[in-house]
């Protein structure tokens, strides 16, 4: 049952980049869609699905009063799985490919993206290319280039998904997709190849405000991909460091995350 009454849940299917992946539409009762509000599009981390959100957005929405949409990518959640070999573009097939086809199949043409982790480096990709389109982005634990303490963090998980019940917890979201899933994520990232892998020359092309969230604890990054973000893009950027907090700030600070998110988004309002 849903806690948050006066926000409306819509939950159905689109096809994106020939694969069918589910979506989520959130409604405010106050935004009946004539509202010149933008929508809250929510972009998981790389291990993440819709709900293992939670109830944040719905939170979010109540103070702001805007529209939301959360949707599951491939091979994640109750999305298709993945079927293929996952390469080393995955986050820019994405953000150039995926995302822009779920937006315009749901409607939404006015945006404010909020990507943690994977999701939040697939919102700056997007943000560059597709401008026009976006109003505001936030950024969690985003990546622009690989850290060596990212990899150790990587290798650390894979560990614990084979020594514990990390599997079992990730199997509730993600049911028969988790251990291509896993294995797609943590396979990429040690690859190779992907040491290589840097979005920093698509940053000066992100022309709007960005709010740029990282706890200072986090495991998988390091305070320089603030300071490479908010240095770099073109718009106004406001870089923040959460103390006490690892890599999921909207469930490890959530009072202070929902302050400040609810402040950059009235500000573009």
């Amino acid at each position: 049952m849903n806690k948050h009454n006066r926000i409306s849940t819509e939950d159905f299917f689109v096809r994106a980049a020939g694969n069918k992946l589910r979506v989520r539409r959130l409604t405010h009762p106050g935004n009946d869609g004539h509202d010149s509000r933008p929508t809250l599009v929510f972009l998981h981390e790389g291990l993440g699905s819709i709900e293992m959100w939670h109830d944040f957005p719905e939170v979010l929405l109540e103070k702001t009063g805007c529209n939301g949409l959360l949707y599951d990518r491939w091979g994640h959640g109750k999305s298709d799985p993945i079927d293929v070999q996952r390469t080393i573009r995955y986050v820019h097939d994405e953000a150039l490919d995926t995302l822009p086809e779920v937006l315009e199949t749901s409607g939404v043409e006015d945006s404010i993206l909020i990507g943690h982790s994977d999701g939040g480096s697939i919102a700056l990709i997007f943000a560059a290319e597709y401008p026009g389109s976006v109003r505001g982005l936030i950024t969690e634990a985003a990546h622009v280039f690989v850290e060596e303490i990212t990899l150790e963090g990587i290798r650390e998980a894979v560990i614990t998904y084979q020594t514990t019940d990390l599997k079992k917890k990730l199997a509730r979201y993600h049911d028969s997709n988790t251990e291509v899933i896993f294995k797609a994520w943590c396979e990429t990232w040690l690859s190779p190849e992907f040491k290589h892998w840097n979005i920093e020359d698509c940053l000066p092309r992100v022309t709007c405000p960005v709010l740029v969230i990282q706890g200072q604890d986090d495991q998988y990054g390091t305070e320089a991909q603030v300071k490479s973000i908010a240095g770099r893009v073109a718009g106004p950027a406001k870089p923040l460091l959460i103390p006490d907090c690892a890599h999921i700030p909207h469930k490890e600070a959530t009072d202070r995350v929902i302050k400040e998110m609810t402040e950059f988004i009235l500000g573009l309002l």
